[in-house]
This record gives C-alpha cells, structure tokens and sequence, in this order.
C-alpha cells in the first residue's frame, strides 16, 4: 500500500515555500513501546463522524465493559479498512478453514441509543481522544487476528495502536464495518440529490397569450 505525502514550508529560494510529492511504500512501522503489548477486545462499536470514523474496541470481560482501544479513522481509509479485512478473511479460511461462530443472542426489544450504550462502558480519560490511523497492517494466527492501526505521515510510519481479537469476533467486526460505511454512503448520495435539486433552475411556466 502507498500513500502521497504532500510536505510544505521551509525555505525555498526566494523566499517561497517548499512543496514536494513524495511515494511512501509501506514495508514496515516503528512499534511504540507504549503500544507494543496492545489491547485484548472482543468486540467493536463503529459511529460516524463529520470527518472520521471512530472505532472502539470493547472488553466485556469484566463488569463495567471497558473500550479498551479508541481509534480515529479518515472517511476515505475506512474501505480500505474494510478490503484489507476481507482478504485476510479470504486468507484464513484456505488455510485454517471457516471462522468459528459466536452464540446467536437473541435481538434486543429495542435497539439502545449512542447514549444508552456508553452510559454501561468505562472509558478511560486517556483514550478519549483517540489514536489517529490512515492505514493498518493485519496479521492472524488460528486463534486471533492482530491490528497494528498506523499513522502513515512522512517520513516514518508508526503503530498508533495495536488490537488483538479473537478469531470468531472477526466476521462480526467486517459486519459492522461494511453496515457503517455503506449508510454512510447512502447518506453522502442522499445530501448530494438534495444539494443538486436545490441548484436546479425553477421550472418555467408558459401563461399562455392572448
């Protein structure tokens, strides 16, 4: 995967600015040591946001559920996400056979709010703000996938954060995933008619002649 870095400032000659188009190709990524032992989550909840998409990795196993991992991701790296996923699925099961299932549960009797879902989870002051990431790397063994979430940003790659999940919570995450990202699709069209129908010119009416 590659990535265009678009540096500016700094001295040029006369005085102007510096710009520049640089490759980034994505061999490898420094591993924070705050990082580095990462975050066990056995499920996700994925929201929209103006500008991102925010990604929470949940442990439920302890009461309160705790996000565990809190990941800050652009609209346009979220596909991309999402096909990264699917081939490693696609990869996992030539070689270890179909993912095992979860227990069905039973639907709720009404689906909670945003709110009513995080008034139960302890989040963390520190993972309030998120860790930013424009690419991830995916690894998995039989048992877990690994998540190594990156900032791309020139000169270096790095993890900014680092999920562990278990091998039959997967499927599950590339549901909510693809879910998400396709209303959020339905949504850019719907406000892109609106936003042609107002630039439409008013119907002209013919009043007819006498």
């Amino acid at each position: 995967m590659s990535e265009t870095a678009n540096p500016t400032g700094g001295p040029g000659e006369g005085g102007g600015a510096h710009s520049e188009q640089v490759r980034v190709q994505h061999v490898s990524a420094r591993v924070p040591e705050r990082v580095s032992r990462g975050a066990f989550s056995t499920g996700a909840i994925v929201m929209t946001g103006a500008s991102e998409f925010i990604l929470d990795f949940i442990q439920n196993l302890s009461t309160p559920p705790s996000v565990t991992a809190r990941i800050v991701m652009p609209h346009v790296t979220l596909p991309q996400f999402i096909e990264a996923l699917r081939k490693n699925l696609d990869i996992y099961r030539s070689r270890f056979g179909e993912p095992p299932g979860l227990p069905a549960n039973p639907p709720p009797a009404r689906q909670p709010t945003a709110q009513e879902i995080y008034d139960e989870l302890k989040l963390a002051d520190e993972l309030l703000p998120g860790a930013y990431a424009n690419g991830v790397m995916i690894g998995h063994t039989p048992s877990e996938f690994k998540f190594d979430f990156l900032t791309t940003l020139f000169p270096t790659s790095a993890v900014s954060a680092r999920v562990f999940m278990s091998v039959p919570q997967v499927p599950r995450l590339l549901q909510s995933l693809q879910s998400t990202f396709q209303q959020f699709q339905q949504r850019v069209q719907q406000q892109q008619r609106e936003a042609q129908q107002r630039q439409l010119p008013p119907p002209s009416i013919d009043v007819g002649g006498g």
